[in-house]
C-alpha cells in the first residue's frame, strides 16, 4: 500500500471542534493510538502530518513506530498573522518571527518546515479561496529561511498565483493545488516539485448534504482535469488525503484517494501509475526527513 503524505492526526474527520477538545487539555494518547491502529490496519507504514498546535503529532511520531510506520512532522504550520493557518499552526507578524519559528522546529526536532500561503477552498462556489495569497516576496522568503536551516518545505497553496510563487521559490511540494493553470505544473514539472492534490477532500463531501452537490461537482470536475493535465506534463505526483479533515477517514482516506487516480487516469496502466505515484512518494520519503 501506499503512504499516507498529508495527514492531520489531531482531526478525526467527523467534528473538527470534538478532535480540538480531545487534545486541547494534554494529548489525548488513546484517540492517537486509535488513529495509528487504522493506518496499520490498512497496511500503510508512512504517514507526513501536516502538522497541529496540540503536540499531536510529535506524540504520533514517538508511537508511531509501535505500529510498524514511519512517521514524518513539521511539529506545527507557519502562518502569517491575520491569513489562515491556525488550525494547524503558529503566526509569525515579521519574517525575524518566522526565523524564530523555523528555529523552534528545529529545537522540536521537526522533520520539515509546512508553510501556509493560501486560503482554503470555499464550497460556497466554484472559484472561491477564502482569502487572497501571500505576497510572493512573503513566500519567498519563508521559504529561503526554512532552506537555510536546512528544512524541506511543505506548502500550503491554493490559487495559481500562490502555487506559481512558490514553486518558484523553491517549494519541495505543494499541498492540495486547487485552481491552477498549466503554468503552474510547467513549473511543478521543470522544478521537480511534487503536487499532492488531496482530491478525496471534495468527493467524499459529495452528497453529505452541507454543500450544493452542483458546485461540489463543478470542483471536483476541475480537480480531476487538472490531474490528468499534470500526469500528462511529468508533474511529480504523490498520494495524501488531507485525513482527518470532514469525511476523510484516517487510513481509508489514502485508499480512496488512489481509487479516484485510478479513475481520472483510467487510460494509464496500473503498473505506470504505480511507479510514478511511487517515485512521488519516494521523493517524499527521502526529501521530507529530519535534517542533520
Amino acid at each position: 500500500m501506499f503512504g499516507e503524505c498529508h495527514a492531520h492526526l489531531f482531526m478525526d474527520g467527523i467534528n473538527y471542534r470534538g478532535a480540538v477538545n480531545d487534545h486541547k487539555n494534554g494529548v489525548n494518547i488513546a484517540r492517537v493510538r486509535e488513529h495509528l491502529q487504522a493506518y496499520r490496519a490498512c497496511k500503510i507504514t508512512y504517514v507526513r502530518d501536516g502538522g497541529d498546535h496540540f503536540g499531536v503529532s510529535l506524540r504520533a511520531r514517538e508511537l508511531a513506530g509501535e505500529y510498524g510506520i514511519t512517521y514524518r512532522t513539521p511539529v506545527f504550520a507557519i502562518h502569517r498573522e491575520g491569513h489562515y493557518g491556525r488550525i494547524v499552526g503558529k503566526s509569525a507578524q515579521t519574517l525575524q518571527e518566522v526565523q524564530m519559528l523555523v528555529q523552534e522546529v528545529r529545537r522540536s526536532r521537526g522533520d520539515f518546515v509546512k508553510i501556509m500561503v493560501s486560503g482554503i477552498v470555499e464550497y460556497s462556489g466554484f472559484g472561491i479561496l477564502s482569502e487572497e495569497t501571500l505576497e510572493k516576496e512573503w513566500i519567498s522568503e519563508m521559504i529561503r529561511i526554512a532552506h537555510e536551516e536546512g528544512f524541506a518545505v511543505m506548502v500550503h497553496a491554493n490559487g495559481a498565483d500562490a502555487v506559481f510563487a512558490a514553486v518558484h521559490a523553491g517549494a519541495d511540494s505543494i499541498e492540495h493545488g486547487n485552481y491552477i493553470d498549466r503554468e503552474c505544473m510547467a513549473a511543478m514539472a521543470e522544478n521537480g516539485c511534487v503536487w499532492v492534490p488531496t482530491i478525496v477532500t471534495t468527493k467524499n463531501l459529495i452528497g453529505c448534504g452541507r454543500y450544493d452537490d452542483d458546485v461540489l461537482r463543478q470542483i471536483y470536475d476541475m480537480e480531476c482535469e487538472n490531474l490528468s493535465c499534470a500526469w500528462e506534463m511529468g508533474v511529480p505526483l504523490a498520494l495524501g488525503s488531507d485525513a482527518g479533515a470532514y469525511m476523510v477517514p484516517h487510513g481509508r482516506g489514502i485508499i480512496r484517494e488512489y481509487e479516484i487516480f485510478s479513475e481520472v487516469l483510467s487510460g494509464v496502466s496500473k503498473d505506470e501509475l504505480d511507479r510514478r505515484l511511487q517515485a512521488g512518494e519516494m521523493q517524499i520519503r527521502r526529501v521530507f526527513a529530519q535534517p542533520e
